[in-house]
């Protein structure tokens, strides 16, 4: 095995993460050591690995990290590594107020944050976990809050946004990793927003005092020898979480386009207990680390895997309104279940700095098994990818699954068809089976509808399925 430095690991110079097989480590300089060797020797580290708010952390005596620096420390992996743009908008609200209150209580025992990334943010499940303890460095009173501006860029901007505007922070998140700029939110804003006083003092004063010091730079070293008291700090992050807590996400009653699915579909109760029966035989034989569901929906399927024996899922999905729903759902059964926006058409790519910064997709991991459910003919017809291609991109995606095939007759197809010139002559089940039967063994097959939905388990390595 050989070392790999993270590629998105290069803009704090205190240290680096590194990559040593399976296995997560941080080469520090001398500095940020002392630093950490304070935060263990507080006591601090070890309560907020305790309350699970921090990824397990220690000190490394791996011989091959160590030949690089005698100042390593180890973290227990996340399952799954996403970022800001593919969370729905309840993640990104979980993961602000999770950030504020791991910052009160860092001032509680003498600590602060230097910043306020989002992207210092995993999930395990739906519960956020911080995976920088460089970040966590001791507190001198009158410090500012230097990563004041980021947490409004990363956090405040994207939710106002969604919550004010009904507009999805995603697609404008992934094409500035950044955020959003506050001066860039107070161009959206209508006039009535601006009469709210929280959005005068955290969104439009602060541009304000940016445009002023950009025409006099003196005021920036002026605004630097400030000191800000830290039970005003206190009340600042408090006041910011009352009101994100209190932001809705407009797609939560809103319906959308697959937000009533669940209840709504082209299943008959029996159909739909044959399709649970199936996902789960093939799940219970299996028993995969991680699953993968494409068009996860509200995430009914995730929950059928997770219950049958697989250790964590996750769910893709474009529907804003079902991915609301799925997130309710995994927060109520307290699942190992992460569901994220995502455009089967359009993946996370690897972007950021040298197109390498933020991995995309496909490059950040690989699942044991993949679910997908009710989607091939949403991408076959709906966006008019060829069946070999979509094939293709499916198997690739993970060594065996199940994958579901919804013939013309059905009356989804026939809706999608009655709306535009059916140009799918190669579309049939026969095309289906030769294709996939290219790139895998077909292991149980089963019709589960009375329209012809056909249900798939395909194994490239037969013998796991």
């Amino acid at each position: 095995m050989i070392i790999v430095r993270d590629h998105g690991s290069f803009r704090d110079p205190s240290g680096y993460v590194a990559h040593y097989g399976d296995r997560i480590f941080r080469v520090l300089r001398e500095d940020a050591f002392s630093s950490f060797e304070w935060l263990k020797s507080s006591g601090f580290l070890a309560e907020l690995v305790a309350k699970k708010w921090l990824v397990p952390t220690d000190v490394s005596s791996e011989p091959a990290i160590r030949d690089i620096s005698q100042r390593v420390l180890e973290h227990e992996p996340i399952d799954f590594i996403s970022y800001p743009y593919e969370w729905p908008f309840e993640l990104l609200k979980r993961a602000a107020l999770f950030h504020l209150d791991l910052h009160l209580l860092a001032l509680e025992s003498s600590f602060t944050l230097t910043d306020a990334s989002a992207y210092n943010v995993q999930f395990i499940g739906t519960k956020p976990i911080f995976i920088d303890p460089l970040s966590l460095v001791s507190y001198s009173e009158g410090q500012l809050w230097f990563g004041q501006r980021q947490f409004c860029e990363q956090f405040l901007n994207p939710l106002l946004l969604t919550s004010l505007l009904k507009i999805p922070f995603n697609a404008w998140y992934r094409g500035s990793l950044e955020g959003i700029s506050s001066e860039d939110l107070a161009r959206a804003l209508r006039p009535k927003h601006k009469l709210s006083w929280r959005v005068w003092s955290e969104v439009l004063i602060p541009v304000w005092l940016q445009r002023s010091a950009r025409s006099d730079p003196s005021r920036i070293a002026t605004a630097k020898q400030r000191k800000l008291p830290m039970k005003a700090l206190q009340f600042m992050l408090r006041n910011l979480r009352t009101w994100i807590a209190g932001m809705r996400d407009p797609f939560t009653t809103e319906t959308t386009t697959w937000s009533s699915y669940e209840v709504e579909n082209s299943y008959l109760p029996e159909e739909e207990r044959r399709k649970q029966s199936f996902v789960a035989d093939f799940i219970a034989r299996l028993r995969p680390r991680m699953v993968w569901d494409l068009g996860c929906n509200t995430g009914r399927y995730s929950e059928t895997a997770l219950r049958a024996g697989a250790q964590t899922a996750v769910g893709f999905d474009s529907d804003h309104g079902a991915l609301s729903l799925a997130v309710q759902r995994s927060v109520r059964s307290n699942l190992k279940f992460l569901p994220l926006l995502m455009d089967a058409c359009n993946p996370s790519p690897s972007q950021g700095w040298n197109q390498k910064e933020r991995a995309g997709l496909t490059s950040r991991s690989k699942p044991d098994a993949i679910l997908a459910l009710a989607i091939e003919h949403h991408i076959a017809i709906g966006r008019n990818v060829p069946l070999p291609m979509l094939l293709d991109w499916m198997t690739g995606l993970a060594d065996c699954g199940v994958v579901e095939f919804v013939p013309k007759s059905d009356s989804t197809v026939q809706r999608m068809l009655s709306i535009r010139q059916d140009i799918f002559d190669q579309y049939s089940q026969a095309e289906f089976e030769c294709e996939l039967t290219k790139r895998a063994a077909i292991e149980k097959k089963e019709v589960v509808s009375s329209s012809g939905r056909t249900l798939y388990v395909y194994a490239k390595n037969p013998s796991r399925a």
